[in-house]
């Protein structure tokens, strides 16, 4: 999909199709041009809904405000509303809130993420045929704005948006199609093509590194694990960030079997570690001034007789022994080594862990919303701020010690399940603290995408099945680390 940014009105502007956004219902506006059809249509106005007027080769669709989330579902539903039609361009004009230009890029960032389909598996093809979309810089509010600065915003959402639908692509993906060695040649061609450092570690080098909680969990399946690290490191970077992903390319439960209703979508258990890939491939498209490591465990947790097992004691990378008692537990293992070794590898200002970890997650916030936890209160606020000003969903769960001793084991230094049902993601975060140094416990935060990450149906600006989360928050977040200056460590 190609942009070109104009200074022309968009009465002057060539293009098969005109999208126009109806902002608060406000059809009084200067850019309405079809009031009476649009009444007759019996068109609302409401926040995502569309009416295409073929005959006037116009589509309008409604936004509840001028915010960047309103414009960017709007956006992304104008895309959706023209699957299927022929049309291979469109104009528009920009949107902005009260001049803020990031708006605009929450606008391509929507055409972009409406634009995606996954249709790999379909014999029949039925694509978005938009191929170009002009943008003109004639502003809803009659504002003038900076050519080059509106630019920019454009250049960052199609990087940004690009990412994140790679991301769905690799969640997407079938198990029998995307295993360990496959998930680790996907970040291999990803560097070469961006610029990055890619290191793959594979079963002699994870035995070597003690690595015994993620080789257990993998011990099953016919395909050998991998641990992917890829490193971002441009000259005089300011900080130093630390990426981890669960990439399960597919959880059966293990020993500890899913009920067969639950296996289906397990495809998008490797979402977390797809999540961290799709990151990297943003900030180094970006040329972000800040260090960047992102590590994935690339684990599929199989049934057979060579599986680990409930009542079954394994030693992590740091020496601590965690009793098994469920072994569909098994992504906070493979993150619990992985942990260590990122740790090991790079001492960071922050450490952000991505995983569809619990299914108490969902329960306790919804389907569409990232739990973010950690001991650090300031890290995490700034997590779920950065991912609302993304337009991702996201809140805090807090820690406390009572339900930390929930996992306590009476054989081993920790359970990895809690032996109560209740605050079940709260206690996973909890076990994966314990696989946190002393120098980076303040530094570190959790984030359960289970919710938002693959959803099987349509919601704001995504498609069913996968959404990319993680990226847009964590990228929206690096580019505000970008312009500090120095980073405050307070408990």
């Amino acid at each position: 999909m190609n942009f070109e940014l104009t200074v022309l009105p968009v009465a002057d502007i060539s293009g098969e199709l005109e999208v126009i956004i109806v902002v608060d219902t406000n059809l009084k506006h200067r850019f309405v041009q079809d009031k009476k059809l649009l009444k007759k249509a019996g068109f609302s106005c409401g926040q995502d809904e569309t009416c295409l007027l073929i005959e006037k080769n116009r589509l309008y669709v409604g936004a509840g405000s001028l915010k960047s989330t309103d414009i960017r579902r709007a956006a992304a539903n104008a895309l959706k509303a023209l699957k299927g039609t022929k049309y291979k361009s469109i104009k528009v004009a920009t949107y902005t809130n009260k001049g803020c230009t990031y708006t605009l890029r929450a606008m391509i960032e929507g055409f972009i993420l409406g634009g995606y389909s996954f249709e790999t598996y379909k014999s029949k093809k039925n694509k978005s045929r938009i191929k170009e979309i002009s943008v003109s810089l004639e502003e809803y509010s009659e504002l003038t704005l900076d050519i080059e600065k509106a630019a920019e915003q454009v250049h960052k959402a199609q990087i940004i948006a690009d990412a994140t639908n790679f991301t769905r692509d690799i969640v997407n993906t079938t198990p029998d199609d995307c295993y360990p060695d496959v998930m680790a040649s996907i970040a291999e061609g990803m560097a070469e093509d961006v610029g990055l450092e890619c290191t793959v570690l594979k079963p002699k080098q994870l035995r070597r590194e003690k690595m015994e909680t993620l080789l257990a969990v993998a011990r099953a399946s016919r395909h050998n694990p991998r641990v992917i690290h890829l490193t971002h490191k441009p000259k005089n970077a300011k900080h130093k960030i630390t990426l981890v992903g669960k990439g399960l390319t597919y959880d059966s439960g293990g020993l500890s079997l899913k009920p067969a209703d639950y296996m289906v979508t397990m495809k998008s258990d490797k979402s977390g570690g797809s999540a961290v890939l799709g990151i990297m491939k943003a900030v180094a498209e970006l040329d972000l001034p800040i260090e960047v490591h992102g590590f994935v465990g690339a684990v599929e947790n199989m049934i057979g007789g060579d599986a680990y097992k409930p009542d079954d004691v394994l030693v992590a990378k740091n020496g601590k022994t965690i009793e098994i008692r469920n072994t569909d537990a098994e992504g906070r293992l493979v993150l619990a080594d992985v942990l260590c070794y990122a740790q090991q590898e790079v001492k960071a200002d922050y450490i952000f862990d991505f995983a569809t970890l619990t299914g108490a997650s969902v329960v306790a916030v919804g389907h569409y919303t990232s739990s973010i936890m950690g001991n650090n209160k300031e890290i995490q606020n700034l997590v779920v701020r950065e991912a609302q000003n993304a337009g991702e969903l996201a809140t805090a769960l807090d820690f406390n010690d009572y339900l930390k001793k929930t996992i306590k084991s009476e054989i081993a230094d920790v359970c990895n399940i809690s032996n109560t049902r209740y605050g079940g993601a709260i206690t996973a975060g909890q076990f994966l603290s314990e696989f946190i140094d002393k120098k980076h416990i303040d530094r570190w935060a959790h984030i359960d995408i289970a919710g938002p990450a693959f959803v099987e149906h349509p919601w704001g600006e995504n498609p069913h099945g996968a959404s990319g989360a993680g990226v847009r928050m964590i990228v929206k977040l690096l580019e505000k680390l970008a312009q500090e200056k120095e980073i405050h460590q307070k408990g």
